[in-house]
């Protein structure tokens, strides 16, 4: 660390508020210096020393509980202040300075460019926000180093590269790593001397992630590793692997692979449409050897390592989606007025003047979304975490708000970095300018950390499991249009196929129906309350996103039950009001 700034940032003993709105009933607590840290980098401790509630019924707010509940008051953007603010600051002026000033470079991949980034980044403790300092990190709230990435994302990919080894590739050790483990593995991650990457997908094992062939063979003091991974980001430039594989063929197991393992090697760069500055390539195992030290948790259980790693995965994923559509927001803003048609700005122009409000409205509900979602996965592992099965419970307990987060933000960006392109017309379709390149490289979004249309079949199907299992309730609020038909909906499906998980006696297309409902009715609520709280304009961008999710969701309720329904009446929005604060502001946020 350097500077005054980060002398007191690493000083600090309030890392992670409460969130806002919940509040603690049977116990006072506070959080403690570092040197008494739990795995998950935080203390937590009450008159009798370190407390670790290995019940999810110590939680205030519990996963799913938006669909039945409305909480009096969410954690929002707008609450990131003080040193919190300076430290998001610090990492978008790290992108635009030090990131964005070199992007064509980056897409060559240039010898060096990208590790250098990393080392800088790594200098200023961007590559272990969550990573206690115990081992070289920050030891941050999830929730403020997802902040942090999405302003490190203006550029896609130094995004996956520091996201990859910032994020997944660091919290299974986190989460289940023993202490031996952490101790040799963390400290090079975290600062930035080594890159990290994930190893599950297979050429044969993509969504079905768990089918994985991969096989690891006991043998002495060593186990043998035979396959081959595939579409591993940064797998040109890293040092250490998370790799899945079977023992005996039937086990999964996570194996911590060091690239100099003998027997590893990495294939050929994959040519792909976007994110060219990135590294994407296959990992070949061939008789790789690695020490029996190196299983991370234990045999037979690598899925639960991979599964809440990609939970949390997810929501890291939803952050690093909104950094690119921010900057798209941004350019296209900028161009807009200085561009004339007709002898004057087409940002004048009052179907510009909507894309705008569209996209402000759009970017507003993803962010409500990811920050509310952040901070109760925050107080999860404030209440549970500290032992591998405390955090696994922690990693869990959100996981259908962190496919909700990566469904809708993904989406929203897609639909954010479409219209940005249209703003610029046909300069927008070449390369000279950067919309192009934010463009080609959100496409992925969708596709990556499971895709889009997995995360649909498990979120419905794991709230009603959950309300099954007594953490949630089925019982919607009904106090919006969308939770109305939320309830409505589930209600029939649960009426028709019972309550012990949809599974597959529910049909796909229903399935995703049903996610739907359940991503905008958490959208629309996080808005609803954020707008509540904030005022101002802000009431503005919620009622348009409300006005446009309304009809998404009564398709959605069209496709899962097969009855039409009336909309409610249209609220008005000055939409050249919105987008003159974008145009003002040169950023999706208009308030603040």
């Amino acid at each position: 660390m350097q500077g005054d700034f980060f002398d007191r940032w690493w000083g600090r003993r309030d890392l992670n508020p409460r969130p806002i709105g919940y509040e603690p009933t049977a116990l006072t607590t506070e959080l403690q210096p570092h040197s008494q840290s739990d795995d998950t980098g935080f203390a937590l401790r009450g008159s009798s020393g370190i407390i670790h509630a290995m019940s999810t019924e110590a939680l205030a707010n519990r996963g799913g509980s938006f669909f039945s509940e409305s909480p009096v008051r969410i954690f929002s953007a707008e609450d990131f202040t003080g040193d919190d603010a300076l430290m998001i600051r610090t990492a978008e002026d790290f992108s635009r300075k030090e990131v964005l000033t070199i992007q064509e470079r980056l897409d060559t991949q240039e010898d060096g460019l990208m590790r250098g980034l990393m080392t800088k980044a790594g200098e200023l403790g961007f590559c272990g926000p969550d990573t206690s300092e115990k081992y070289g990190g920050l030891g941050l709230p999830k929730n403020l180093s997802a902040r942090m990435l999405e302003m490190l994302s203006l550029n896609a990919s130094f995004s996956v590269t520091i996201g990859v080894s910032s994020g997944i590739s660091q919290v299974g050790l986190n989460l289940f790593g023993n202490e031996a483990q952490k101790r040799k593995y963390l400290p090079k991650l975290a600062t930035g001397e080594h890159i990290g990457a994930y190893a599950l997908s297979e050429p044969n094992s993509g969504s079905d992630a768990l089918s994985l062939t991969t096989r690891a063979d006991e043998k002495g003091d060593k186990y043998i590793l035979n396959g081959t991974k595939m579409w591993i980001s940064n797998a040109k430039w890293a040092d250490q692997f998370l790799v899945m594989a079977k023992v005996g063929g039937e086990k999964i197991t996570a194996f911590i692979v060091e690239r100099d393992f003998p027997g590893v090697s990495i294939a050929r760069e994959e040519r792909k449409m976007g994110l060219k500055g990135s590294s994407t390539a296959r990992v070949l195992l061939e008789n790789a050897e690695v020490p029996a030290e190196n299983i991370l948790h234990e045999i037979g259980q690598g899925h639960k390592v991979a599964l809440n790693a990609l939970n949390l995965g997810r929501f890291k994923l939803s952050a690093m989606s909104i950094g690119p559509a921010r900057e798209a927001i941004r350019v296209a803003a900028e161009y807009a007025q200085d561009r004339r048609q007709f002898g004057v700005p087409i940002s004048t122009f009052g179907l510009i003047e909507k894309k705008f409000a569209d996209m402000a409205a759009w970017f507003y509900a993803a962010e409500s979304m990811i920050y509310r979602a952040g901070a109760d996965i925050d107080s999860a592992f404030l209440s549970l975490g500290g032992s591998p099965e405390g955090n696994r419970l922690a990693a869990e307990e959100f996981a259908v708000e962190c496919s909700a987060c990566k469904v809708l933000a993904t989406e929203l960006e897609a639909r954010i970095v479409d219209e940005a392109l249209q703003v610029y017309g046909g300069y927008g379709f070449t390369e000279e300018f950067p919309v192009a390149r934010i463009y080609r490289d959100a496409r992925i979004s969708r596709i990556y950390e499971g895709t889009n249309e997995i995360n649909r079949i498990f979120m419905a199907d794991r709230h009603v499991r959950r309300a099954t299992e007594g953490k949630t309730s089925l019982a919607a609020r009904t106090d919006s249009f969308i939770s109305d038909l939320c309830g409505k909906a589930f209600a029939a499906f649960v009426e028709t196929y019972g309550t012990d998980g949809f599974g597959k006696k529910v049909a796909q297309i229903h399935l995703g129906a049903l996610s739907d409902l359940l991503a905008l009715n958490y959208a629309e609520q996080s808005c609803r309350l954020r707008a509540k709280q904030t005022g101002g304009i802000n009431g503005q961008l919620a009622a348009h996103f409300t006005n446009w999710a309304n009809v998404e969701a009564a398709r959605a309720y069209q496709i899962a039950i097969g009855e039409s329904v009336t909309l409610p009446e249209w609220t008005k929005v000055e939409v050249a009001g919105i987008a003159a604060a974008v145009y003002d502001r040169k950023t999706p946020i208009v308030t603040g």
